[in-house]
This record gives C-alpha cells, sequence and structure tokens, in this order.
C-alpha cells in the first residue's frame, strides 16, 4: 500500500496579525483603565472581554512601560479570599506636549496622560511663517518643560486648522496662515528631538472629547469647531472619519442662506467668513462695542452687561446652530460638541444654538468639555490618541 503524503498543516498566523492583536489589546486595557480605573485585573477582563491571562500580560507590559500602577489600597472581594489590588493610570511620570497653531498666537502646552493642563503658555506671532512660529513653539515647549523637572515628554501633539495630512504630518494648505505643503512634523521633531504627530485641531479635539470628554461612550461624534478657522470632524465607532489624504471636514465654503459676507474664494457668504472671528470682532469694533481684535473681548464686553456685546454673539450661536442643524441632517450623530466662544461662555448663546439646531435634536448638541483650555487640550490630544491606540509603540519603550 503506498505511503500517503503528509496533511500540510495550516499556515502560522503572520507576525503581524499578532502584533496587530497585541496593540489592540493593549489599547482596549488601557482605554477601560483610564475609563474605570482604579479598577481590578478581573474587571478588566469582564469589560474588555479578554481572557484574565491576557489582561495579566497586557497590564504587566503597561506596568513596565510606566504607564500603569497598583493602586495603594487594595480591595478585597466581599471580605473574603485573596484582595484584589486594582490598577490605575500612572499619571505621575509622564507628559506629553501640545502645540495649537491659530492665526494670532501659537499655544503651547503640556497635559499628563488623563489629558489635564499642567502647564501652558501664550506665543503671539510676530509673523506667520511656518520655520519661526514652530522654532518658538518648540522654544516655549523646551521653557514648560524646564518648570517640571523628573517628567518625561512622551512626544508631542500638533493641532492645526486648514488642511493636514495626518499621515504625513503636513499641513496641505491654511489660508489665513499662508501655509502650503508645510512638513510640520519634520520641522518640529527636528527642534524638539521628539516624536511629533500632527492633525487638524476639529479632529484632535473630537479625539479629547472621546477620550476624557462628556462624549466618553458615545457611538458618534460631530465635532464643530467655529473660531477664525471653521471646521468639523465626526467619528463614529471609535474611528475618526478622514478620508483621502484626511481632507475631511472642509465645511469653510458652505453657502450661508442670506450672507453677506465677500469671501477670498470669490463667493458671498460662504460659512467661515459668516462665522469667523475676524468678522465677529470687526462687527464689535463698528459697533463701538470693542477696539481690537480679540474676540474675548467682545466675550468681557456682554459679561459686563453690554447688550451689543451679548446680541453679537447670541446671533452668532444662533448661526453656528443652523450649520450644525445642516451637519446633522447629513451625519445623524448621536452626540454634537460645538467650539464657539459664545456657546462655551453664556447660556443664552448655547441655548439660541439649541434653538436654531432644533427640538428634537437639541439635547444631542453639547458645549465643549474644556472651555478653559480647548486650545491646549487639541494639540495634546493628538498625541494622547496615538498613545492610547498604541501604547506598546508610542510608550517610552517604543522611542
Amino acid at each position: 500500500m503506498p505511503r500517503t503524503a503528509a496533511p500540510t498543516l495550516p499556515s502560522p498566523v503572520p507576525r503581524a496579525a499578532d502584533s496587530d492583536r497585541r496593540r489592540t489589546s493593549a489599547s482596549v486595557v488601557l482605554r477601560s483603565v483610564l475609563e474605570h480605573g482604579p479598577v481590578a485585573r478581573s474587571t478588566i477582563a469582564r469589560l474588555t472581554g479578554l481572557s484574565p491571562a491576557s489582561v495579566t500580560e497586557h497590564c504587566a507590559r503597561l506596568a513596565e512601560r510606566g504607564l500603569l500602577r497598583e493602586s495603594a489600597a487594595p480591595r478585597r472581594s466581599h471580605g473574603v479570599g485573596r484582595p484584589h489590588v486594582p490598577l490605575d493610570l500612572d499619571d505621575t511620570r509622564f507628559l506629553v506636549a501640545g502645540v495649537h497653531v491659530a492665526v494670532p498666537y501659537t499655544t503651547v502646552a503640556l497635559l499628563d496622560l488623563r489629558g489635564r493642563v499642567v502647564a501652558r503658555r501664550e506665543l503671539r506671532h510676530e509673523r506667520t511663517d511656518p520655520g519661526p512660529v514652530l522654532a518658538r513653539a518648540a522654544e516655549g515647549l523646551a521653557g514648560l518643560l524646564a518648570g517640571v523637572p523628573g517628567r518625561r515628554p512622551l512626544g508631542v501633539g500638533v493641532a492645526v486648522g486648514g488642511w493636514v495630512d495626518r499621515e504625513t504630518g503636513t499641513v496641505v494648505e491654511h489660508e489665513l496662515l499662508g501655509w502650503r505643503e508645510v512638513p510640520v512634523r519634520e520641522l518640529l521633531g527636528a527642534r524638539t528631538g521628539l516624536p511629533v504627530e500632527v492633525d487638524g485641531h476639529a479632529r484632535a479635539l473630537v479625539h479629547g472629547e472621546r477620550l476624557f470628554g462628556r462624549a466618553r461612550g458615545s457611538r458618534s461624534v460631530l465635532h464643530l469647531f467655529v473660531g477664525n478657522v471653521v471646521d468639523a470632524a465626526f467619528s463614529a465607532h471609535a474611528e475618526v472619519h478622514y478620508g483621502p489624504r484626511s481632507a475631511a471636514g472642509a465645511i469653510a465654503h458652505l453657502p450661508v442662506p442670506g450672507g453677506t459676507e465677500p469671501c477670498a474664494c470669490g463667493r458671498t457668504g460662504c460659512l467661515q467668513v459668516e462665522l469667523s472671528e475676524r468678522t465677529l470682532c470687526r462687527r464689535a469694533r463698528a459697533a463701538g462695542v470693542i477696539g481690537s481684535a480679540n474676540p474675548m473681548h467682545v466675550v468681557a464686553a456682554a459679561a459686563d452687561g453690554d447688550p451689543v456685546a451679548r446680541r453679537l454673539l447670541t446671533d452668532r450661536a444662533r448661526a453656528t446652530g443652523r450649520a450644525a442643524g445642516l451637519l446633522l441632517d447629513v451625519l445623524n450623530p448621536e452626540t454634537v460638541v460645538v467650539t464657539e466662544v459664545g456657546v462655551m461662555h453664556f447660556e443664552d448663546c448655547l441655548e439660541a444654538l439649541r434653538e436654531a439646531v432644533g427640538p428634537e435634536r437639541s439635547a444631542a448638541v453639547i458645549p465643549t468639555s474644556f472651555p478653559d483650555s480647548v486650545l491646549a487640550v487639541a494639540g495634546g490630544s493628538v498625541v494622547l490618541d496615538a498613545l492610547f491606540r498604541d501604547p506598546l509603540g508610542t510608550s517610552p519603550e517604543g522611542i
């Protein structure tokens, strides 16, 4: 009887797949501790669906990297058996650096691993050429880091308005700054010696809201950013939509019915020129409310009881609500987060925004979770998102 050929054994799982699985599992464990900690390993296993052995392994790796630590007080289960030693995020060793480049100034900041701002500084632009702007940002970060000896920076997150290509770390186009194809990751990395992640500020704030803000747990989130730049970002099932070359979220030239402001594109009534802080301040100056180009001076005047300032902010919030309503019609998110100065500071502006959105959907609309630190959080959230997505790759051992 002839011998039969040996059966063909299944090919081993590619190592890349094993690596992806480990990375995903480590991310799930770290985010579970962020959201629920201090928490026992057995609870992490129940929350994540991972096996107890896998949870123990990942917790050990994350603790070795200084990202997790055991909580001081062990807990007993119903008073019997071995005590459970809960794990918590170790927010005492490391920091991340955040950079937000706005039109009038750059915000530099240091954040802990919970997204809390430890230190920050505003650097007003003398000019907006990318080289000097990024050089000053690097110098500003170095100064902040000198004030917190013993805390190690894991990386730098940069948030910018306009069209930002996350994959290459490039600002493709920012009309108001005059930036075109600026290799921010390369330039700032060379000056800081740290890993650099770059993203658009609306997307950065979606990451911040999902990690540390009131949108945590939402299945889909729309973020609408209304500053000098007006843009949006959308996240569904923990994934932010980027589109080809990260061009998603460009809403600056959406037409506003009845809009009167001329736009550089040649049309009239584009969303960004109608809602921008430049337009707000110009209207406030024309009305004698302020004598500057600082939108916070309009906020201060409104807080002091100036009815014209209050009306300007309420009208802007209402127009923002109409824009949010259009985006709600298209994307139907569970939660809408709006970053806009009037909505952040005045309840009647928030009410005007929600009224314009419509009563049946107004409860889904909330102001930013970071009213006092939104730009600092935007920058830091870019690198914190990278950390929580791949803690084995972006933690100290990976750099």
